[in-house]
């Protein structure tokens, strides 16, 4: 399949040098290629600013972090097509790196980037119930709040944060019988 691919990208951009270099010349062509290479560099350094801008507002939640992320994605896209030789991905990476081509594309790569999300999401579930059985198989899973008090040979007073005495409340079991027998006991 990678071979295939990589066929499909050299004969597309051989075509490509082909057409372009008999419509204006093999001069103009190179000079064409080299443009193109600059802007491109200049749109990246300008467009990876404007990026990191966006996180920076997505942070302090002025800004959308979806749009930011999905802004992020395009221009990396766009600035790894800039590096790949070729005419064809330089005015594929070109187009990426543009404003306004990345503001019509920003929907679809949210829509991307949620289906990716919303795969992941499911391996991490699987991933989350073996844990959840290891859980279950020690314990009920209940969340107990508490708070952790070291005990100093000079106080003999338990005291919270807050400045008030604790006073603990709670029933007895009796650990010899067993509540629930769930699993193998270790």
């Amino acid at each position: 399949m990678i071979a295939a691919v990589f066929l499909l990208y050299v004969i597309v951009e051989i075509a490509a040098l082909v057409i372009v270099g008999n419509a204006i010349g093999v001069a103009w062509t190179v000079l064409l290629f080299l443009a193109g290479s600059l802007v491109g560099l200049i749109l990246m350094r300008s467009q990876w600013r404007r990026v990191m801008d966006g996180f920076r507002k997505a942070t302090r939640g002025e800004g959308s972090p979806s749009l930011a992320v999905a802004d992020g994605a395009l221009v990396a896209a766009g600035s790894a097509l800039m590096f790949v030789p070729g005419l064809v991905t330089s005015v594929l990476g070109l187009l990426l790196l543009s404003p306004p081509t990345r503001w019509a594309l920003r929907p679809l790569a949210v829509l991307l980037a949620g289906k990716r999300a919303a795969a992941f999401a499911a391996g991490g579930d699987a991933f989350a119930g073996t844990v959840g059985y290891a859980a279950r198989m020690h314990g009920n899973g209940e969340v107990i709040d508490g708070e952790i008090i070291v005990e100093t040979p000079e106080t003999t007073e338990y005291v919270a944060s807050n400045g008030k005495e604790l006073v603990l409340e709670g029933e007895i079991l009796d650990t010899d019988t067993p509540t629930r027998s769930r699993g193998p006991q270790y």
